[in-house]
């Protein structure tokens, strides 16, 4: 299992335990991914540790000072 986490803006868009599609975006030297419809987006991920799974659970979803925040489990 891999755990991923992704930021969101407002709290109600995703919710614990849905399954959830990613899309991986390509900068020059990293990776990123945004989950399906622009929900929620990933940090930066170095090439050697790219995901491939495309789709997960939503395992927590917690709001603190700086926003609310998705933890996603990958089966990898």
């Amino acid at each position: 299992m891999r755990t991923m986490e992704f930021k969101m803006e407002r709290t109600g868009v995703i919710e614990k335990g849905e399954r959830v599609t990613v899309t991986e975006g390509l900068l020059p030297s990293n990776y990123y991914y945004t989950i399906d419809d622009s929900r929620a987006m990933s940090g930066n991920v170095p090439f050697n540790e790219r995901l491939m799974s495309k789709e997960g659970l939503v395992t927590d979803v917690v709001q603190n000072e700086r926003g609310y925040y998705v933890t996603v489990e990958f089966d990898e």
